[in-house]
């Protein structure tokens, strides 16, 4: 439960919570992006929330980041995964300004207006896709970019694209464009078994223009770059602490429905075995936080491998949670008037997020074999 000295920005996610949780059905059912939830979002300024004081934001650290996600997807996941998309993005600009690189207008011109971002970074991961083509002044850039969780309501697309440079060879340019742009449209194909109002639609960039001075990054296609330790350190905190709220509402729902229940054995059981998976995942989860460090730290492929483990382990115990939640309401849970359903198909996108287990395994592997996490 949150504190009662806890952040502002914390503490107004349950009083957002019911809104959230009466409209989450609905969106559900209808496949729909949460929109209105968004302009709530909008109005108590939780786009901004990470931004620094000083740059017009509210400054909230990002341990009260994670923890907003958390209690927000105790109401509705999708509303907070579609949120956290957005404030990883913020995240890794943070850590950018606070060591000295680039990022303040950025970060500005977020707080100004709550810019909302839109990320296809766990898509692209280290190959990317599409193609950019060079013109002049910049670059003519086609692609069909999926997972865009938010873009219904997004303002710039942050995204990458491979680029065959004469000189360099294969490599990917990492730039952002606005979502008005020329040439970008949304594809309507966001059709899934769970978290079905984040409006992760696929985006299409059809010949869209990216000049010189918008390029952030440009590196070696396929390879690992440092720049991905410090994504992988700031942003897996930010997109599994919906997941481990969700799990959270499913263990709340099912310990409330066996208090009603006479306590024989397997109840008592199973009871205490929801109990210790879900804190496996609360204490990873604590972990993940303590190695973001508020930001004070020097990316590294070890820390990266650390924060993955983690991830996965967090993934794995929201999955477990929930559905020792349905084994131990029993029949009930297969209404979907019991709410538990939902939760289950929600919490089956926890895997997917960088890294899914398997590629994480290789990953950490590798990083204490002394190998590059990633490529040749």
């Amino acid at each position: 439960m949150t504190s009662t000295n806890a952040s502002p920005f914390v503490t107004v996610a349950p009083r957002l919570g019911p809104v959230l949780a009466e409209r989450a059905a609905i969106h559900d059912r209808e496949g729909s992006f949460v929109a209105e939830n968004y302009e709530l979002l909008r109005e108590h300024k939780l786009f901004s929330a990470g931004v620094p004081r000083e740059l017009g934001g509210g400054g909230a650290s990002h341990a009260e980041l994670c923890e907003l996600l958390r209690e927000l997807g105790r109401y509705c996941g999708s509303t907070a995964l579609a949120l956290s998309m957005h404030t990883h993005l913020v995240a890794a600009a943070v850590w950018r300004h606070r060591h000295g690189q680039p990022a303040e207008a950025l970060l500005r011109k977020i707080a100004a207006s709550e810019l909302v971002l839109v990320s296809t970074g766990a898509g692209d991961w280290v190959e990317s896709r599409g193609h950019a083509e060079r013109v002049p002044g910049g670059y003519s850039v086609c692609a069909n970019k999926g997972f865009a969780s938010g873009c219904p309501a997004g303002d710039l697309l942050v995204t990458s694209a491979p680029y065959d440079d004469p000189e360099r060879g294969a490599e990917v340019l990492h730039f952002a464009v606005p979502l008005n742009a020329k040439g970008v449209s949304l594809c309507s194909d966001w059709d899934t078994l769970g978290m079905r109002g984040t409006g992760s639609h696929s985006v299409d960039l059809d010949q869209v223009f990216v000049a010189d001075e918008a390029i952030s990054l440009r590196r070696p296609r396929g390879r690992w770059h440092p720049s991905w330790n410090v994504i992988m350190t700031v942003a897996p905190p930010l997109y599994i602490a919906p997941y481990l709220g969700v799990a959270e509402a499913a263990a709340q729902e099912a310990r409330a429905q066996a208090k009603t229940r006479a306590p024989d054995s397997t109840l008592v059981q199973t009871l205490g075995e929801l109990e210790n998976t879900l804190t496996v995942g609360q204490m990873a989860f604590r972990e993940m936080i303590e190695l973001a460090n508020e930001y004070d730290f020097a990316p590294d492929d070890a820390l990266a491998s650390r924060m993955l483990v983690r991830k996965t382990l967090v993934a794995n115990a929201a999955m477990s949670t929930v559905a020792k939640a349905i084994e131990l309401v029993g029949g009930s849970a297969y209404f979907r008037r019991a709410g538990l359903e939902r939760l289950f198909r929600d919490v089956q996108g926890a895997p997917f997020h960088p890294l899914p287990e398997k590629r994480q395994l290789e990953f950490t592997g590798r990083v204490l074999l002394g190998l590059t996490p990633v490529g040749t």
